[in-house]
């Protein structure tokens, strides 16, 4: 197991959910909350959007446990998941990465069985880091892993680092982007969540 520095989980729901409508989870990181409010906003009257995030990427061996604790702590059935949590676990190689991946399925799968798969992109970073972090070609050879594993899988994608690798004057720092960067973030979840929800003939 390897960890990080500063170690983190993140939970948050709507205060009044509308038992009427269709639950939604993102689950992710960082960047993930940071285009949550935004999301849950555009969805307003669409669905209740729920956050779980936390530090544990793929390839961490407590992150199944966490998701595990997380579902049997927020009580409600999903009717679509959105995750993505790439931008963590540096220090874990692409291939125990992209090993991780089917397992994070698995657990999003037994806990919401009936729910619809979203796999997010991982963003860009503004600047590379020095010794073991976030770099972009580490960045685009674990979405290349992922694209596979979602392909067989047969999971949409959200493809997020497209949408923001044209929008590297939105960052806040090197990883993180601004609130105007998170709201066009969100507009693009927001899509992808109501096509999800869109019935199928």
């Amino acid at each position: 197991m390897i960890t990080e520095k500063i170690e983190w989980t993140w939970a948050d729901r709507p205060e009044h959910p509308n038992g009427s409508l269709p639950n939604v989870l993102l689950l992710g990181d960082s960047i993930t909350r940071a285009y949550y409010p935004e999301t849950a906003k555009e969805l307003d009257g669409v669905a209740n959007v729920y956050l779980f995030a936390t530090s544990c990427s793929s390839g961490d061996p407590r992150l199944a446990g966490q998701m595990r604790d997380y579902f049997a702590m927020a009580g409600v059935p999903f009717t679509v998941v959105h995750f993505n949590n790439g931008m963590h676990g540096w220090g874990y190689s692409e291939a125990q990465y992209s090993g991780g991946l089917l397992g994070f399925v698995v657990v999003l799968r037994r806990a919401s069985p009936k729910a619809s798969l979203i796999w997010a992109t991982t963003t860009p970073v503004r600047k590379d880091a020095t010794g073991v972090g976030a770099t972009n070609i580490r960045i685009d050879d674990r979405n290349r892993l992922a694209a596979v594993v979602m392909a067989r899988e047969r999971i949409s994608i959200d493809d997020q680092h497209a949408l923001m690798i044209d929008h590297q004057d939105l960052h806040s720092d090197d990883v993180h982007f601004t609130e105007k960067g998170s709201a066009l973030q969100a507009h693009a979840v927001a899509a992808s969540v109501r096509d999800a929800l869109r019935p199928r003939s």
